[in-house]
């Protein structure tokens, strides 16, 4: 499957995670200050972790890009007008 991007998507794993407060507070902090969601924050810094120590295998797939997808490839939204096609 890929996403409007043209960018291969890979299905997910869920898993839980139980963290002290303190270090998920540090965690979505860090998160917010690169625009990240807590969960992204955490894989990059794994996927980091795993490069780091050569062990992040080839097979992975990318990161999905920081932010929201464009509207067009969210299900049930339609792209924003363009300037030109509003009246007035």
């Amino acid at each position: 499957m890929t996403a409007g991007s043209g960018i291969a998507v890979t299905e997910r794993k869920s898993v839980l995670l139980r963290l002290d407060p303190a270090v998920h507070d540090a965690l979505a902090r860090w998160a917010s200050d690169e625009m990240r969601s807590t969960n992204a924050q955490i894989e990059f810094l794994l996927r980091r972790a795993l490069a780091d120590a050569g062990r992040l295998p080839g097979r992975a797939g990318p990161m999905r890009p920081r932010g929201r997808p464009p509207a067009a490839s969210r299900p049930g939204t339609s792209p924003p007008p363009h300037v030109d096609d509003q009246p007035g």
